[in-house]
């Protein structure tokens, strides 16, 4: 049986650690184990799937009649479980100053409450993201396929999840909530993107939606698109500015072919068609129809610009 050097691994990870706490001088890490567990997050969202869709992603063995004490049941389960998260998120955040249990008590108490309160209207917007795929999609065969098969409804139950606890200051538990929903998907949509009513996502992998993206109601998007930020600004330390709003705006009635990337806060107008792989950095009129071949021509004709300005 092979021998390890356990104890010299231990002893260079514990060296390696404690220079890493060194070089921050506010440590990035607490001292303890005081953060939120994605696996404890993982059960949450499951028990709140059950209590948004009670007879679809609930108890195989649910009946009607029952349906409301199960709902009662899953959902103490869940805000209890999101109010003991919510107290490690803010525990967490606070780690430098001095510590104020009740202060964390109340706001995470306060802050499940309007969660809760939320959830109506999140079951509301996911009916109307359903409807959309089953309207979108010719090969949706009733809208339980869609609530059971579908990747992007799915992430889009996650999203709803996370926004609105992004919303009410928890960024840490909605990236989790998020990034769970990306592992199963492949589908990256940052928790702060705010979504309007009607989303569909068809087929979905590979989709990557930043964190200040801006969509209206009743847009499609395909697999691959990308709505990104072009560049990243840094302040005079040379680091990266966090907050800027820095992806695209994408208005009403607006679909995104497979493959397009969207770079920066430009804004694509109502009713307009992005063609499949097309690559764009300014904004689109409303109902304009933008395809790679033009994209091409506007190219080839800013380098001409150049030239002739050149020359």
């Amino acid at each position: 049986m092979a021998a390890f050097d356990i104890a010299d691994i231990v002893q260079s990870l514990q060296t390696v650690r404690q220079q890493w706490r060194e070089v921050q001088k506010r440590s990035l890490e607490p001292g303890g184990r005081e953060l939120p567990a994605r696996e404890a997050l993982a059960d949450i969202v499951g028990a709140l799937k059950g209590v948004l869709f009670p007879m679809r992603l609930g108890p195989r063995d649910l009946r009607q009649e029952s349906e409301n004490f199960y709902i009662g049941h899953a959902l103490d389960f869940a805000l209890q479980g999101l109010l003991a998260q919510a107290k490690l998120e803010l525990q967490y955040k606070a780690r430098h100053l001095p510590r104020d249990d009740q202060a964390i008590d109340t706001r995470a108490s306060e802050t499940v409450r309007a969660f809760a309160g939320a959830l109506p209207r999140i079951r509301a917007l996911l009916d109307s993201d359903i409807l959309a795929a089953y309207q979108g999609d010719p090969a949706a065969g009733s809208v339980d396929e869609v609530l059971l098969c579908y990747p992007g409804i799915l992430v889009m139950i996650h999203h709803r999840i996370a926004h609105e606890l992004y919303r009410l200051k928890l960024p840490l538990l909605a990236r989790i909530i998020a990034e769970l929903a990306h592992g199963e998907t492949g589908i990256d949509i940052h928790p702060g993107a705010r979504i309007g009513s009607g989303f569909f996502i068809d087929h979905g992998t590979g989709v990557v939606i930043g964190e200040t993206t801006i969509i209206g109601n009743h847009v499609r998007i395909y697999q691959a698109v990308t709505l990104g930020a072009k560049r990243f600004p840094r302040d005079a330390d040379g680091h990266l500015e966090k907050g800027l709003a820095r992806h695209p705006i994408v208005e009403d009635d607006v679909v995104i072919y497979a493959g397009a990337t969207i770079l920066g806060r430009v804004t694509l107008g109502r009713g307009a068609v992005i063609g499949g792989n097309v690559w764009l950095t300014h904004d689109v009129a409303p109902g304009a129809s933008i395809t790679q071949a033009l994209t091409q021509s506007a190219e080839a004709a800013a380098n001409a610009q150049v030239r002739q300005q050149q020359s």
